[in-house]
């Protein structure tokens, strides 16, 4: 059963029909005034985010003529919905993207390359963040987006649940933070707030504790190397903070995207584990002051050949379809998007850092957050495999985990050999 189903969620990421895009989400390049633009959710719903976004999009209208028709998509439903639409030739005009998707993206030849040509168009490749640009594509190929967003994951906690609990300072290792939610799992409160049915941001963690413990998740050749003892024990790592740790309520095993901010900014959970989240903490009424942020952990003592990666390289892209009939307005609406104007704007709102050079030093992208998030990028984060697989390394990894949470909320802790057959049948699933 297992295995007909990972079969069956890795038929669906690749070879989506173009029935799971939704009605009338179509390209509109018929009308050279109009563009279809989906955006991913990046803020607390999706009504926040039209309500963002839509008074840029209205500025843009009003510079260049061209409006543009606005849905969000929720992360649950966008990498299907991408694939369906480059499968299909037919879906919206310009679309972000997760960074890690770039290369499985660009394997479809479904979108516009960004050569040095088309970059000049938008001000020039110089403008970009070399490490945003980089994640933006597979090597020595033109990248098929560009950055708009740059993050990285961040440790959070809350300053009065941890003086309460006698806990001077932000815990360094794991070892620590598992210590630290033993003593804040009292009274219906939790020590760490995870979201175990999000199945992207289980594979951005497997990603980076299996970096910490030596491991990898593909060769040098692109090959999938899913099922090693690495890679086991840093997924059981993580599945451990609900199953053995006992520091995660076992009811985030069903949480998805945005589910565990709530829990955190409710006083629910002392610690949470996200990226940029500190502007839905604010939309969510947590006052500044009751929250810290610090680097995500490392192990107390690491193997040999242990990295010193405590997150992967994240950000949002923005890509054309290829499709589209209004190419060129489209490439006039990513220069609008990317540029100095709306980069500070739209950054500042999500608490992410802009992915191009030219924006000054801000105050907004000097807090302690985002210092934190520029340290990480500039120091400890590593970009996952930019491989035409990875994507499927996403959605079996990060599905397999969802079921290991499932088990562990039921008291099952998972032994690493039954983690590492699991990664077996979900490597042996990789195409």
């Amino acid at each position: 059963m297992f295995k007909r189903r990972l079969a069956a969620v890795a038929v669906g990421a690749l070879l989506a029909s173009s029935l799971v895009a939704c009605g009338d989400s179509g390209s509109s390049g018929d009308d050279a005034k109009t563009l279809t633009y989906w955006a991913s959710n990046q803020s607390t719903s999706l009504e926040k985010d039209a309500e963002i976004l839509k008074p840029e999009l209205a500025k843009f209208e009003k510079q260049t003529g061209i409006k543009v028709k606005l849905e969000v998509v929720p992360w649950s439903d966008l990498l299907n919905r991408l694939l369906a639409a480059a499968t299909s030739g037919q879906g919206p005009d310009v679309v972000n993207i997760g960074n890690t998707w770039s290369a499985s993206l660009q394997a479809t030849d479904a979108f516009v390359q960004f050569d040095d040509k088309t970059l000049d168009k938008i001000g020039g490749k110089s403008r970009f963040v070399p490490a945003a640009l980089a994640a933006a594509g597979a090597e020595g190929k033109p990248p098929t987006a560009v950055p708009i967003y740059s993050l990285a994951y961040a440790l959070y906690y809350n300053k009065k649940m941890f003086a309460a609990a006698g806990i001077q300072n932000p815990p360094t290792t794991w070892e620590e933070l598992v210590a630290d939610g033993k003593k804040l799992t009292k009274d219906g409160k939790w020590g760490l707030a995870i979201e175990g049915a999000h199945t992207s941001e289980n594979s951005h963690h497997a990603f980076a504790f299996s970096e910490q413990y030596g491991g990898q998740w593909f060769d040098a050749s692109g090959k999938p190397t899913f099922a090693t003892k690495e890679n086991a024990t840093a997924i059981k790592r993580y599945i451990d903070f609900i199953g053995t740790d006992k520091i995660t309520n076992p009811g985030n095993a069903e949480y998805a995207q945005n589910q565990s901010v709530a829990d955190f900014a409710s006083g629910k959970a002392g610690m949470l584990l996200w990226q940029a989240v500190g502007s839905q903490l604010e939309l969510r009424k947590m006052n500044p002051d009751d929250w810290g942020v610090a680097p995500v952990p490392f192990l107390q003592s690491p193997p040999a050949n242990g990295k010193k990666v405590n997150s992967m390289v994240a950000g949002i892209n923005i890509a054309i379809f290829k499709h589209s009939k209004n190419q060129e307005g489209a490439l006039n609406f990513v220069k609008f998007m990317t540029s100095d104007e709306e980069q500070t704007i739209l950054n500042k709102t999500y608490g992410s850092l802009p992915s191009i050079t030219t924006v000054g030093k801000d105050p907004a992208f000097a807090k302690p957050e985002q210092k934190t998030i520029q340290d990480t990028l500039a120091t400890s984060a590593a970009p996952l495999p930019q491989v035409a697989s990875e994507s499927q390394f996403e959605t079996l990894v990060g599905g397999l985990m969802k079921d290991l949470f499932a088990e562990a909320a039921k008291g099952k802790s998972p032994s690493v050999d039954e983690i590492q057959d699991k990664l077996k049948t979900a490597q042996d699933q990789v195409k």
